[in-house]
Order: structure tokens, then sequence, then C-alpha cells
């Protein structure tokens, strides 16, 4: 039997990513939308066709789902979670997590007391190209300086509700910088210092104060050290891992994987353009998965406050003047 799931938040992630990863699942089946937005709401529910609410509260008493993916801008993440957590119902969570390290802990709190399972959204854990990285990295040898670089260019970077931090909790590094913190985290585990210098005055006209670029230096105790380039606002877009190791390298893009040598000789490569759609299914499917007792949860929010503590240390360390230990903070 299909689990019942409902989408809240009808934004641009949830029509590209999660509403084709459901109607392309084969453990679950969409039962229910939600969006504040009517005129969003009618234009969606014409081609879905399920029942669709404005409130998230009233989609859950009525329609009751299993579990719910939640889209929603990251100030009201929170609200949609607890609504969730008081009635039983599980939640796949779009990123962030939180806005803060103190909301991550509450969230977590929260989740642990209503019994429900959170899992945050990062389709590129069920996406071969980034599993496959551990694997190459077993064969470079000692790993000891990360580049990485996630950037694209929108005429406004602080528009809407991701130009304020009160919202957003932040600009490009709690937002589009999650993924590839993610990916450090991952195949790295937390760092022992972080120090970051970021902006938010690219367009300084429009008045927004959530950074629209940052540049993070990171390093670990076993002499693992690098930079990240975050931005909204610098083309070309791209989204770059490049691992250097004592035996050769390893450059991991969007869709695209390789192990180079020390000469910069391509040894071997992979790539898979058409992975999103089916990395979505693949994470909703395994999700389900973990609700049936099947699979462990390695998404939720005790792995999650991880982030939240990287990311911290990312703007104390601007405000500090000095490196942060994240672990520190936990």
């Amino acid at each position: 039997m299909k689990r019942r799931a409902a989408v809240i938040g009808l934004g641009h992630q949830a029509c590209e990513d999660h509403l084709p990863g459901l109607l392309g699942s084969g453990r679950a089946e969409l039962v229910a939308i939600c969006d504040s937005n009517p005129d969003i709401l009618r234009e969606r529910q014409k081609s879905l066709q399920v029942p669709a609410f404005t409130r998230a509260a009233d989609l859950l008493d009525t329609v009751r789902p299993d579990f719910v993916i939640i889209a929603v801008p990251h100030h009201a993440g929170r609200a949609v979670i607890e609504e969730c957590s008081s009635r039983g119902v599980h939640v796949l969570k779009e990123k962030p997590f939180a806005t803060s390290l103190a909301e991550a802990r509450e969230l977590a709190t929260i989740c642990q007391a209503g019994r429900v399972e959170l899992m945050v959204a990062l389709q590129r854990r069920f996406n071969p190209i980034y599993t496959s990285v551990v694997q190459f990295l077993d064969q470079i040898g000692t790993p000891f300086l990360i580049d990485g670089q996630y950037t694209f260019h929108t005429d406004d970077p602080g528009a809407g509700w991701r130009g304020d931090v009160k919202q957003a909790g932040g600009g490009c590094i709690i937002d589009m910088g999650y993924h590839l913190i993610d990916l450090l985290l991952w195949y790295f585990g937390l760092p022992s210092r972080v120090i970051a210098d970021f902006s938010a005055t690219a367009l300084p006209e429009a008045g927004y104060d959530a950074e629209d670029t940052a540049v993070i230096q990171l390093g670990y105790e076993s002499d693992l050290y690098g930079s990240v380039l975050l931005s909204r606002w610098a083309a070309p877009k791209t989204e770059k891992l490049h691992v250097v190791g004592t035996r050769g390298s390893v450059l991991l893009t969007k869709g695209h994987l390789q192990r180079l040598d020390l000469n910069g000789t391509v040894v071997v490569e992979l790539a898979r353009p058409h992975a999103p759609a089916s990395a979505s299914t693949a994470q909703i499917d395994y999700f389900c998965r973990i609700l049936n007792g099947e699979r462990p949860n390695t998404s939720g929010p005790e792995q999650h406050l991880a982030h939240a503590a990287f990311i911290a240390s990312c703007y104390e360390s601007k405000a500090a003047g000095r490196y942060i230990d994240p672990k520190e903070m936990l």
C-alpha cells in the first residue's frame, strides 16, 4: 500500500523536484496540496486533481496524510513542522533544516516529542554521481586541499524573503550553500575550524541584508583544508567540488564526476545528466522505507544539528573576526 503524501508550499523547488518525484514514486501517492497563494493553488489543482488548501492545519485535519513534503520559505518552516508533529504526521523538509542552531535544537525536540520522522530533503544524496565520490576519494591518496564553488547570477539577489536575514536566517550560505555544506559534511565530517567573509553589496540600492556572496575557509585536524565560494550574483553558473590528494584529485561538477592523475589527465569519469527527477523519486521512496522501519534516517534532526553548527560558525566567525570551531557550538 502506498503512503499518502501531501505537498505544502508550491514554489519552484516543489514544482521542479518534489511534485515530479512524488508522481514518479512507487511507494507514495499525492493526496493533497497546500499554498498560501490561491492563484498558484488553483493553477496546480487543475493539473494535479487533488484537494487543495490555503492553510496547512486544514489540510492535515481534513486529509490526514502519512507524511508531508514541506517546501515553504525558511521562516515559515517551524510552524508547519509544529502542526505536523502535534498530529503525528511525518515530514520530508526542503533544506535548510532550520534558520539557526537554536531553532534546530528546538525542532529536534519537537519532532522527538511528536514521535515523527523528519528527513531533510537533499536530492544529491540520492544521485549516483554524488554517492560515487566516496569511492573516488579512496583512490587519490591522502586528500589535503578542497576547492568548492557554487555560483550563479540573479538580477535581484535580495528579492523577497530571501533578502531578509530575519526571515531567511541568512543569505547564500544557509540557502544555496546548504547543498555544498552537506557534501563537505558527508564526505569529510564537521571541520575543526571555519572562518567566513561575506557581503550584501552586489546591488547596493536594493537594500537587502542577507549575503549575496561569501567565501568560507575551513580546516580539519587531519591537515585537510580549503575554501568555498558561494554567490547568487557571480556568473557563470558553476557547481564544483575539487579535492586534491597526494596521488591525484577528484573533480565533481553537476552531473559529472572525474578522477584525475597528478598531471590532470582524466583516469575515469562518470556522467548522469538526467538525474534530478529520478533522485527526487529515490529520496521519497527512501523516506517511505524509513517510515516502514526498513532503512535508517541518515538525514534527520540529529545529523542536521551539525549543518546548523557549521552555518552558525560562519556567521559567528564574521562577527568575531577569527576562526570558530563548529564542534564547540554543538
